[in-house]
């Protein structure tokens, strides 16, 4: 793929912004909805600069060569409410959240030191394109659900095809400008498609209101009404919490988030894979695994620190660049900061949060579609003839699509996670007999 700007090149002041504000609104979605589901009073606003904070510390140990933004990590979400559930107190949880956090930045630097020493080739010997690239299109496939889901629904007065409309609109102009844009339309599809989107939204939310049909409701302006003017820093509510807890709260907290973040671990690969891929630059080896591994590890840690979610590298984040042919590290660290200092501005971050879920469903399906596509683009050279090939990519694809989730108590193998362990297997086995 072609890009308009490579991971050292530095667009002019004013297109950055609009670069960086295009990467929000790609990650915002997601990164606010965690807090948002595991409830608490967990301030998205707090959510957002965790992530810029977080995403600022792994650009810092990725020497600026990794240009991806990091956001709230749902595989982390069980682990939160188990941090919660075994709490004496909504304090003691937040504390919980924090050490589970600090726990699962811990894995990430201990497998970065071993791989420090140790190297990254047993990565392609057991993660060949073969099973990386079914791996990341699971990953496009595995939130298709989910992008459907906000596409077409609705609340329960809303109409569901009021909020189809909304999202196609915001499908198609988002795909006619990437398409057929000139210049900066090009690179800036998903800002287009929003506005555009949103504009079909209010429009329909006004005539409802005019009329007083609550189906065309789309847009939830009461939201200004609740604002909070600064965010709910996580450790500020910890630090009450500390002395409800005990050894055996400590040992739940452990069990609860370690095993998770090895699986996150896989997907971590994947992910910048998929980045190397569309950037042509292995990341693995330059700035190197251990530098991203520390990047994700510590920027988690900080994240939680502050906004209560651990952070991850987003999938929407890689699309959003490889649609965009924007992979300028600079965007990605403007993000952060826009970022960080959107969160103190209740009315920027309240007026995000009123966009509607099925217009960001409409650009989601875009994002995801793309992820998906890059990884398959992975196994273009992988020879399907060969049956040991053949049922690796399958295994992949169905356990993925399928669904294949395995849970042990409050941990739960993302099926993300379980197709990518299920073809490395599957590859191996098949591989003990040579041609």
């Amino acid at each position: 793929m072609k890009l308009t700007y490579g991971v050292t090149d530095k667009p002019k002041f004013g297109q950055v912004l609009v670069f960086a504000l295009q990467q929000l609104l790609a990650i915002l979605a997601a990164t606010i909805a965690v807090p948002a589901i595991i409830g608490n009073d967990m301030s998205a606003s707090a959510a957002l600069f965790g992530a810029g904070v977080g995403t600022l510390v792994y650009l810092l140990f990725t020497k600026f060569k990794s240009p991806v933004f990091l956001g709230s990590s749902f595989a982390f979400i069980g682990s939160m409410f188990a941090a919660f559930g075994g709490a004496a107190s909504v304090a003691c949880g937040y504390a919980g959240i924090i050490l589970g956090a600090i726990f699962a930045g811990l894995v990430y630097v201990v497998i970065a030191i071993i791989v420090k020493f140790v190297g990254v080739k047993w990565i392609a010997n057991l993660m060949p394109a073969v099973v990386i690239g079914p791996t990341v299109a699971i990953i496009g496939l595995s939130l298709a659900g989910n992008a459907i889901g906000d596409l077409t629904g609705a609340s329960v007065e809303t109409s569901g095809y009021v909020c189809i409309v909304c999202g196609l609109v915001t499908l198609f102009v988002t795909m006619i400008c990437s398409v057929y844009g000139k210049k900066m339309m090009k690179m800036i599809p998903f800002i287009i498609g929003i506005c555009a989107g949103y504009i079909v939204a209010v429009i329909f939310t006004l005539i409802g209101k005019s009329t007083g049909n609550a189906a065309l409701l789309v847009v939830d302006f009461s939201r200004f009404a609740d604002m909070k003017w600064v965010p709910d820093f996580t450790f500020l509510t910890a630090m009450k919490g500390l002395s409800d807890i005990t050894p055996a709260y400590i040992g739940t907290v452990a069990a609860a988030y370690v095993p998770v973040a090895f699986v996150v671990f896989a997907e971590h690969i994947a992910d910048h894979k998929n980045l190397s891929s569309i950037i042509e630059s292995d990341l693995l080896e330059e700035p190197g695994l251990h530098r991203t591994l520390l990047g994700d590890g510590v920027g988690s840690m900080v994240g939680a620190f502050f906004g209560g979610c651990p952070n991850t590298t987003y999938g929407e984040s890689v699309g959003c660049v490889a649609i965009s042919g924007n992979a300028s590290v600079v965007t990605i660290l403007t993000t952060a900061i826009v970022a960080v200092i959107a969160s103190f501005f209740a009315p920027f971050v309240t007026f995000l949060s009123t966009i509607p879920s099925c217009v960001m469903g409409g650009v989601c399906v875009a994002l995801y579609g793309f992820i998906a596509v890059s990884g398959l683009k992975m196994i273009q050279d992988v020879d399907l003839n060969d049956n040991r090939n053949l049922f690796t990519v399958s295994v992949i694809l169905i356990a993925g699509i399928g669904g294949f989730v395995v849970s042990f108590g409050a941990v739960t193998i993302t099926e993300v996670a379980c197709a990518l362990i299920l073809g490395i297997i599957t590859n191996k086995v098949l591989g003990i007999k040579k041609k």
